[in-house]
């Protein structure tokens, strides 16, 4: 009988190194896990890393304007790569470490400990080197325009485009960006009813901060004139452009409008020009002069009209400036079609969301928008209208929508 209790005791030893070891195993396993970025990104990345690299040595010699700008560009890209490197490696150390049998077991404790906090900084600096990557847009760093117009919903769509034109005046002066409302036709009869506005936000990154914008926003509310309180829907279109001005700051614009390599060039011949007299509110001047034009793009059937001034000149210019923000807009939308026919195949049938697809939705009743691209529900309506803070969530997580869209893209190395 007595050594029964000698028995137990080794047996109880070993039944603890067991359990130690297959604890430690599972730690192994759980905390030193690959991080998820794919083989496509990391050549990416280490391509970008290399070219940054070189540039930079060639500015150390002789500065050059624009490769100083791609240095800029490529810096968040070598920077982010040089992170994930270090995590990769701390995390090798760590894992050689705990193989090692000679290795004590304070030591082992402390790198299993070390090596959890290591993982996860890995996740962060894996999810910073990916938003690195993704391309910025061809026009983030330009002015923009955007162009209201109310779609289905009758008077109801007019009144609400009248609110959406005030929602983004409110925005754009919370956060500092100089708004103008460069043409807005209201339908007949005095009221709030909008027939077209285009507001051009002149700061610079506008477009960036406000392209996630662009598509139909409907209205789901019981109007003023429903006597049964029924709700109705209703929706309108917002199209966000880049800007492309002759005058920056009174002072003559940087870009050259005669480059045919350029998405903002447009062959005068191709344009044809008409005058005529204003209508609609305005005041009396509007009947009296030919201030009003009208510019058709003949090889795109594309129409700008503008009346809004009582300076024929003003309203050309402005017709101008629209003509080439749409044309570009369109021309940046027919390669990023050409990429997305690509990727389909790639990624499963993935396409873009277009202009004319339903983004968002506000709905008076609950209190409640809805953006359909991130998914995102807030429940402040009230701030959302008044171009509050609440706006700013929204947009955020469509900015990361798309982010994470373009991170599928070149995950499929197209």
């Amino acid at each position: 009988m007595s050594s029964i209790p000698w028995v137990c005791s080794r047996c109880l030893a070993r039944s603890a190194r067991i359990v130690r070891n297959h604890r430690l195993l599972f730690q192994r396993r759980h905390l030193t896990s690959d991080s998820d970025l794919s083989p496509a990104l990391i050549l990416r990345a280490q391509f970008l890393a290399g070219e940054h690299a070189t540039l930079s040595d060639q500015l150390a010699t002789s500065f050059d304007t624009k490769t100083a700008k791609r240095v800029g560009e490529l810096g968040p890209v070598a920077k982010a790569l040089a992170d994930w490197n270090n995590a990769n490696k701390s995390i090798s150390e760590l894992k050689s470490m705990l193989q090692d049998p000679d290795a004590e077991a304070e030591l082992r404790s402390l790198a299993v400990e070390e090596l959890e906090g290591t993982e996860a900084t890995l996740k962060l600096v894996t999810d910073n080197l990916k938003r690195a990557l993704v391309p910025r847009h061809p026009f983030a760093d330009l002015p923009c325009l955007m162009e209201i117009r109310p779609g289905a919903g009758g008077d109801e769509a007019g009144l609400f485009a009248f609110e959406l034109l005030r929602l983004y005046i409110a925005f754009c002066t919370r956060r500092g960006l100089r708004s103008t409302v460069i043409k807005r036709e209201l339908a007949d009869g005095g009221e709030e009813r909008l027939m077209e506005a285009v507001l051009e936000i002149e700061t610079d990154g506008a477009y960036d901060i406000l392209r996630t914008e662009s598509g139909v926003h409907r209205v789901q509310r019981v109007p003023a004139t429903e006597a049964k309180g029924r709700t109705h829907t209703s929706a309108v279109s917002v199209m966000v452009l880049p800007s492309f001005p002759e005058t920056v700051n009174g002072a003559e614009s940087a870009l050259d409008f005669d480059d045919p390599n350029s998405d903002y060039y447009i062959d005068p011949q191709e344009v044809r020009t008409e005058k005529m007299r204003a209508s609609g509110a305005g005041g009396q001047h509007v009947n009296k002069t030919e201030s009003a034009i009208r510019l058709t793009h003949l090889p795109t059937g594309t129409v700008v009209s503008m009346q809004d001034s009582r300076s024929q000149h003003a309203n050309r210019k402005k017709a101008w400036q629209i003509l080439r923000a749409k044309l570009a807009e369109a021309r940046q939308e027919a390669r990023e079609q050409e990429l997305v026919e690509l990727r389909r195949g790639a990624m499963g049938g993935v396409g873009r969301m277009g202009r004319g697809d339903k983004v968002r939705t506000y709905n008076y009743g609950q209190s409640r928008c809805t953006d359909h691209r991130s998914g995102l529900t807030v429940h402040n309506l009230d701030d959302v209208l008044e171009g509050g803070e609440s706006l700013d969530t929204v947009m955020d997580s469509v900015r990361s929508w798309l982010n994470d869209r373009e991170i599928l893209a070149l995950t499929a190395g197209v």
